[in-house]
């Protein structure tokens, strides 16, 4: 194939610019396989974060031609290679050099979530018993591999910066993952709604468009927990109902 124009990001928090490199691209080569060849061939000390290649890492997370990829799952033959490829870092989160963000307040924020308790075990043996609708709900989340794209796109964090107030659908699939446990006793609704302002969500569902494992964060995570939030906080006869029971 021809020479392809790259549009890469380079620069710090302080400033930086979008500078061209060109390269050539052959059959098969994903976005992770160009920027290391311009790595090797142009621009040795252009920082871009990455691991395993196989799109099970999450680390090489960036926004290609406006779009939250990963960088490795995206073959060059999908783009529209004539007009170029743009690659830009998350926006998200703070630049720390080039493609590479610190995605740090993610880990911060994580800490803070009641951990999975279980209940006491229900069997002879020391073990518990499920039912296995139980646990393949929760299955899909485990899926996540923490690559960080629907923290990007998420309009609260990205658009309105409400990092110290908003967790993210990251971290709501984190907490689904933990509430819908069958085991887990722990109530997390109350830091859901007031400390981690799952309110702001409007469940735009782009979060979901560009989860790599197609995890359905808005209908399957989020609006499960939305719901119980409502029912804990806002349906009268429930609120009757654990008034009587106090009593």
């Amino acid at each position: 194939m021809a020479q392809i124009n790259f549009r890469i990001w380079r620069g710090s928090a302080e400033e930086g610019e979008m500078v061209e490199y060109k390269t050539e691209i052959t059959e098969g080569m994903v976005v992770l396989d160009a920027v290391h060849q311009i790595q090797s061939e142009s621009a040795p000390d252009l920082a871009c974060r990455w691991n395993c290649k196989a799109g099970k890492c999450g680390s090489c997370s960036a926004e290609i031609n406006g779009m939250p990829r990963l960088m490795c799952m995206t073959r060059c033959q999908d783009l529209p290679l004539e007009e170029g490829v743009t690659i830009e870092p998350m926006k998200s989160f703070p630049l720390i050099r080039d493609l590479v963000t610190d995605v740090s307040f993610n880990y911060r924020k994580k800490k803070t979530i009641k951990k999975f308790t279980p209940r006491e075990p229900d069997a002879e043996d020391g073990t518990w018993r499920i039912d296995q609708a139980d646990v393949e709900r929760v299955q899909e989340f485990r899926k996540c591999i923490e690559c960080f794209l629907c923290q990007n796109v998420c309009h609260v964090l990205r658009e309105h910066d409400k990092h110290e107030e908003f967790i993210g659908p990251r971290l709501f699939v984190y907490t689904a993952a933990l509430d819908m446990h069958p085991l887990d006793t722990e109530n997390r609704l109350d830091d859901l709604k007031e400390r981690d302002s799952i309110g702001y969500c409007n469940i735009t569902k782009c979060c979901t468009v560009v989860c790599p494992e197609h995890i359905k964060i808005t209908d399957n995570a989020i609006i499960p927990l939305k719901e119980q939030i409502v029912d804990r906080h806002y349906d009268p006869i429930a609120k009757l109902f654990r008034l009587g029971k106090r009593k």
